[in-house]
């Protein structure tokens, strides 16, 4: 913008010599691709004020500067006037005085002598031309600006886009606004750098201009691209859609495109025939996806992409599955059978909810690609981040650092992509350094409508698209009804993506033929829209008629065609009546070759020791407390840090942060990558973990310990996350999704923060399993505790991840030998409160070194930190050592165990307020306190040995949080079915409440009180029994 704010005063004159050596040093020349188009960098030769000389000033001054340019290189390429001008600026005349009229150039050889005087008056005429080439400067960017407002793109012709703001003045009548008049219609105009309607040609006819830009932007394309602030990307948009005759097919590229419409549209109508009474939410009104799609990966695949990873919504994803990915079509139909057996363990999804990976060869490029699509639940955009996230992993694993070999391709439906703030969310990742996928193409089903609601209602922008533009992604709007224009954009977009590793979205503006489902009735809602689409003639036979006329195509080779996909259909379906189990492992979009058998269950059903060496842990721990890096100098606070590390190792004792350098530097020297992610956890949001450390004198230069373990060990990341809960948890999932060899951990910064990420959690980590066959074992590191911090700081809300357990309370579970591991191996998650460093330690290593999977849930401290008391032994990590599921009384209680009285159950940081209080009332013999520290699933067999320990005592749980959160919900039933309700379980911890906690410092010490003396208080129960 800085050309349009700098005023020309006066040409400085140049000699032969001087504007040679301008033209070579101070202007680079830029190929704009292959276009040939020029772009210039601004250079200035003006040295004095001109407010003499007003057609100098303003936009003017860069329309003079390229002419100026032009007859630098060649005087004869521009006009004669324009020759004389320059000449005689050159010559010293002030720029005015400069200039002569066409009529008087006979003696243009005079014009360079000092009698200047009598061409002053011709200042008007020089002032209306560049005036005029100004204004269609002005046109042109015009039509690359808003252009797409005037563009066909709705096929019923309704046009649900609506502009605030006026729309584009084009066309040959508005030439006015931009100040031309009819008559230049027919002058030739010189055309700038910024566009390429000219093609070989540098000046045309305003008629052929506007002729040419209707062409580019006003037909069935409508491209937004002019927000993007780089110049480089907004030419090579321009070159793609500008340049005259670019959308040129091929005869066998028409036939192709055929055939792949053919197989669209007929999977529908074949599904709509044979299963007229079933919700399929099939593809009608929009079948050009197929085509889109099937054209994105064939220039993707041609571009070197091998991998490439899908995620859509529910409309369509039958024909995906069939048509793109190239599911057998005999177990999709099977699907239809509600007589259908499942054999796999789990409950299954419906089948517009299933995923699907695959392999095989691309039969335009005869390249191997493999294809996978995510499973999703009903919750629209949610499976975003998750595509992302695998999409990273598998690049991450093949080490593709720059998206040459894998990719991402993400659907969207209109209403959805402009409502769901994790469509913003996911766009936010696209750039981050330890987020990037580098370049997803976006693709969005425009139905025009959401289940019932008009777009006018369901977004305050004017496409659904809008929100692709924070991150100057172009967005290319089309017909869908054009199939030829769809299959252009495509291609241009896989271009994109591999050219700049950059998001880029197509909008496929079309209809729904049918209601949200094929049972929905439209037209109680939509009445007139539905009346236009029931006239809509289907975009199959549109085109077919087009190709016939065309002569491209015969009707009988249409009709042999359509023939040829019917009957394969037909047989697949008769193929499908054999099927009479479904197995969902068949839908499985992550499989893990080699992990387990061949029949998908775990190799061994036991877990070896967690335990490490005394000689591992040392020098991991003076690791742990070093900086591997010469010269480089660490802020004071981090070196009393690190001195206070090498002591605990030099005293064989682990703090929390220590416990967890241990577990990962352990898994990274075994070769299992490493991966922590979320907000602030490079340093950790308790300033304790510290993991990368920044050099206090070098800007942006960091050292992580982690990655100097061994010449041999997996890599380390450690990366702070945007500030986002939803997007990145689906991301980690999605990450963890494509390995099991490797431990993938999300952090929030507080635990209640989690609730922010409900949809992933609830969705996709609770019931993945169960719903698709697939094991993941990503974990959740959750800050819990209360700590008088108020409402928002203390709980990470243990009662909903308790309550989505998949374990039976009022059954006690046959307890066999292999009890501890089957027991892991049943449940959907595991979820621990840990109250020492050491076990911490153990379940992050037990979490790799199972022979399955499970997502497992980590209710972290906060005090208990830096807490005196919560001190681990080397001791307790060396090997042949475990998780401890449950850690009893090791106190004076155990030498007398009738006489204790009570036992109190209890997990986490609570532990340590109840043996604070038992100390200081001499109760250490009286009271037993046993810690459960795995919740689920809950360990019966050693609550049932504890519990029969102490025959004689009564039963407590106490817990710090409110009565209707926290455990006690969940624990009371089981601990009674452990001892076969023999006795109560009577409860100590706070009422219940709707807040997690008070924001009172005073309100929460009184309530600690209160229940430590219900705790201790031997005849507190005596009233209730």
């Amino acid at each position: 913008m800085h050309r349009f704010r700098t005023c020309a005063a006066r040409l400085r004159p140049l000699t032969a010599s001087q504007a040679a050596q301008t033209v070579s040093q101070q202007r680079p020349i830029t190929a704009a691709s292959s276009g040939g188009g020029r772009t210039f960098q601004p250079i200035r030769c003006y040295t004095a004020p001109v407010a003499s000389e007003p057609f100098l000033n303003g936009t003017s001054s860069n329309y003079v500067e390229e002419m100026y340019f032009a007859w630098l290189e060649n005087p004869k390429s521009v006009h004669k006037s324009w020759d004389v001008f320059f000449r005689n600026a050159n010559a010293g005349a002030p720029p005015g005085s400069a200039y002569q009229s066409p009529l008087g150039l006979a003696a243009a050889s005079t014009l360079a002598s000092p009698q200047l005087s009598s061409l002053v008056g011709a200042q008007p005429n020089v002032e209306k031309l560049v005036e005029d080439h100004l204004a269609v400067q002005s046109l042109i960017r015009a039509y690359q600006v808003m252009g797409h407002h005037s563009a066909g793109l709705d096929p019923l012709g309704i046009n649900c886009v609506n502009f605030d703001d006026a729309p584009l003045s084009s066309g040959f009548q508005n030439v006015g606004f931009y100040g031309l008049e009819e008559s230049d219609l027919e002058k030739v105009f010189r055309l700038p750098t910024t566009t390429f309607i000219g093609g070989s040609e540098s000046a045309l006819p305003l008629k052929e201009i506007i002729r040419r830009l209707e062409m580019a932007y006003c037909q069935h394309i409508g491209v937004e691209f002019m927000f993007i602030n780089d110049l480089e990307q907004c030419q090579w948009i321009r070159q793609k859609f500008e340049t005259p005759e670019v959308m040129k097919f091929t005869l066998e590229d028409k036939r192709t495109l055929l055939a792949r419409m053919i197989r669209s549209t007929r999977f529908e109508e074949f599904l709509q025939k044979k299963w007229s009474a079933e919700k399929r939410f099939g593809l009608e009104g929009c079948e050009s996806l197929i085509p889109a799609l099937k054209t994105i990966i064939d220039y993707s695949s041609d571009n070197g992409v091998e991998n490439v990873i899908m995620g859509m919504p529910h409309r369509g994803r039958l024909n995906v599955l069939a048509n793109v990915i190239r599911k057998e079509l005999e177990q999709i139909f099977c699907q239809f059978d509600s007589k259908l057996e499942a054999a796999d363990e789990g409950s299954g999804d419906v089948k517009y909810h299933l995923g699907m990976y695959h392999r095989r060869i691309n039969r335009v490029t005869d390249r191997n690609i493999t294809l996978s699509l995510v499973a999703n639940p009903s919750h629209l955009e949610a499976v975003d981040p998750v595509v992302q996230g695998k999409t990273k992993a598998e690049q991450f694993y093949c080490g593709d650092n720059d998206g040459n070999r894998v990719m991402s391709i993400l659907l969207h439906g209109d209403a959805a992509f402009a409502g769901q703030g994790i469509v913003y969310e996911t766009f936010h990742l696209s750039d981050l350094p330890s987020y990037t996928t580098h370049g997803t193409v976006h693709v969005v089903v425009n139905n025009q409508i959401g289940f019932t609601t008009d777009p006018r209602m369901a977004r305050s922008s004017p496409y659904p698209t809008d929100v692709a533009r924070v991150v100057n992604a172009p967005i290319f709007h089309v017909n869908a009804d054009d199939p030829e224009a769809v299959i252009y954009v495509c291609k241009v977009a896989a271009e994109w993506r591999a050219t700049f590793h950059k998001d880029v979205v197509v909008d496929l503006v079309g209809y729904r033929r049918m209601g949200h489902n094929e049972m929905d009735e439209p037209m109680f809602t939509q009445p007139l829209m539905y009346k236009q689409i029931k006239k809509q003639k289907p975009v199959l036979q549109k085109y077919a008629e087009k190709l016939i006329a065309e002569g491209a195509v015969s009707r009988q080779e249409y009709e042999e065609e359509i023939a040829k996909y019917d009957k394969i259909c037909e047989e697949a379906y008769a193929r499908s009546k054999d099927e009479k189990i479904l197995h969902i492992k068949h839908w499985l979009d992550s499989p893990w070759p080699g992990f387990f058998t061949l029949d998908g269950q775990p190799k061994s059903m036991s877990c070896s020791s967690t335990g490490l060496t005394e000689e591992n842990l040392n020098h991991i721990g003076q690791v742990a407390s070093s900086v591997p890096v010469e010269d480089f100098t660490i802020h004071g606070g981090q070196s009393r840090i690190l001195k206070a590390r090498a002591e605990m190792v030099r005293n064989r004792t682990v703090d929390w942060a220590l416990a967890e350098y241990m577990a990962f530097g352990s898994l990274l020297k075994e070769g299992i990558h490493v991966r922590l992610s979320g907000q602030d956890v490079e340093r950790g949001t308790f300033s304790h973990r510290h993991h990368v450390l920044h050099d206090q004198n070098v800007d942006k230069r960091i050292c992580i310990p982690m990655n100097h373990l061994s010449p041999d060990q997996a890599p380390y990341t450690v990366c702070n996350s945007s500030l986002s809960e939803y997007g990145v948890l689906g991301f980690e999932l999605g990450f963890a999704m494509a390995s099991p060899n490797a431990l993938i951990l999300w952090e929030a910064q507080f635990g209640d923060f989690h609730n922010t990420a409900q949809c992933i959690i609830d969705q996709f980590i609770c019931p993945g399993q169960a719903k698709w066959v697939r094991q993941n074992g990503i974990v959740l590191l959750l800050p819990h505790g209360m700590e008088g911090m108020g409402p928002e700081h203390s709980s990470a809300r243990p009662e909903r991840f308790l309550q989505m357990c998949n374990d039976d309370p009022d059954v006690m579970p046959v307890l066999s030998e292999d009890f501890p591991v089957r027991q892991l191996y049943d449940c959907n998650w595991i979820v621990v409160n840990s109250s020492c460093p050491g076990n911490y330690f153990h379940v992050l290593r037990r979490q790799i070194l199972l022979p399955f999977r499970k997502p497992l849930i980590v209710f972290t401290p906060k005090s208990l930190l830096r807490h005196p008391e919560a001190r681990g032994s080397f001791d307790q990590m060396l090997p042949g050592s475990h998780f401890q599921r449950l850690i009893p009384d090791g106190g004076p209680a155990c030498e007398r165990p009738e006489e204790v009285k009570r036992l109190i159950f209890c997990t986490g940081k609570v532990y340590y307020e109840l043996t604070k209080e038992r100390r200081s009332r001499g109760l250490e013999g009286t009271v037993a306190i046993a810690r459960i520290e795995q919740l689920s699933p809950f360990p019966f067999d050693q609550v049932k040995a504890e519990s029969e320990r102490f025959c004689n005592a009564d039963l407590v749980w106490c817990q710090e949080e409110h009565k209707n959160q926290g455990y006690y919900d969940y624990v009371k039933p089981r601990i009674r079915t452990t001892i076969q309700r023999a006795k109560p379980v009577w409860y100590a911890g706070r009422g219940p409440a709707a807040a997690p906690a008070t924001g009172n410092k005073n309100t929460h010490l009184v309530e600690l009180r209160r229940f430590l003396d219900t705790a201790f208080g031997l005849e507190a129960f005596r009233d209730q029994e």
